[in-house]
């Protein structure tokens, strides 16, 4: 079989990212732009939602020159879900538009900017056939899945993400690192029943199936609900880094978890860069330095609620 001549000869390393709306993965895409570059990496961000405006970052190639949900809904008649799959469909017939853009941009280590629509990374092939075709063009690509940390605080939400990250992990069939974004904001949703350990490595779910039975609506489904945890954990896969857009510490736990799935090797330069980037964030301005932090202040607001309920015993 001869090999196809359009195919770029040296390998090509990026990040495809993923996740429900709203779990940040735009802004994902600016933090990680900007962290790569201080390490001297040449990046480039493609954005594949038809539905993005108001791009923060860098583009370097933009699903909008080709096609856009707002002119899909207005022409065809669609909603926003029906709308978006048409959008993908639209991209998968049109590979030729996307190799055009990428074959100038094969010097980059690339951010794919992915649409919010779950059932994309679920149960449509569209999206998994585009990654597909990227393989064949000799990129290696990690799925990065961005949870927000909020669904940690009720524990029926929380099953339903280790449900729904692990259905994207079998269907998508990429290399995978499962995030939980905005950990520096999970407190305004409310207390987490554990540490953020627990949620982070996904540790004895039994737990929080008591959490549940205490709960009138998730009595009723105590069964279906054991069903479902055993499945995660019958597949042992899921676990999730913590992450704070702002803590450079995070950020580089975030890549080096990627760079290890998909292969990437440091050269010395970056490996120089990042030692200065790592030493300079001592004392820098972010809410909050490590996940840890985290920890310690539900660790220490629980200890006092429960002092103040003794005293008021």
């Amino acid at each position: 079989m001869s090999k196809d001549p359009r195919l770029p000869h040296s390998v090509i390393f990026g990040q495809v990212v993923i996740g429900p709306p709203g779990s940040g993965k735009t802004t994902y895409c600016l933090g990680m732009q900007e962290f790569l570059s201080k390490l001297g990496r040449k990046v480039a961000v493609v954005n594949l939602d038809p539905a993005n405006e108001g791009i923060p970052y860098q583009c370097s190639v933009d699903i909008a020159e080709l096609v856009t949900l707002e002119d899909v809904m207005d022409g065809l008649g669609l909603g926003p879900n029906g709308g978006l799959i048409y959008c993908m469909e639209y991209l998968e017939a049109n590979f030729d538009w996307l190799q055009s853009k990428l074959d100038t941009l094969k010097d980059h280590y690339f951010l794919f900017d992915c649409p919010g629509q779950v059932e994309l990374y679920t149960h449509q092939n569209s999206l998994k056939n585009v990654f597909a075709q990227l393989a064949k063009w000799n990129f290696r690509l990690a799925a990065v899945h961005l949870v927000d940390s909020h669904y940690c605080t009720d524990p029926g939400k929380f099953i339903s993400v280790l449900c729904t990250s692990l259905s994207t992990m079998l269907h998508v069939e990429l290399p995978h690192v499962n995030v939980l974004s905005k950990i520096d904001l999970v407190e305004q949703f409310g207390r987490l029943a554990f540490n953020l350990d627990y949620y982070a490595e996904v540790l004895d779910l039994s737990y929080l199936l008591d959490h549940l039975a205490s709960d009138p609506f998730f009595r009723h489904y105590k069964r279906l609900n054991e069903k479902l945890v055993e499945i995660v954990e019958d597949y042992s896969l899921v676990s999730f880094i913590p992450l704070n857009i702002q803590d450079k510490e995070r950020m580089k736990q975030v890549l080096q978890a990627v760079d290890k799935a998909n292969g990437y090797c440091y050269g010395d330069s970056e490996k120089r860069n990042l030692e200065v980037m790592m030493s300079a964030a001592v004392g820098a301005d972010f809410q909050f330095t490590s996940a840890l932090a985290v920890q310690e202040k539900y660790i220490t607001a629980n200890e006092k609620s429960v002092e103040e309920e003794a005293m008021e015993l």
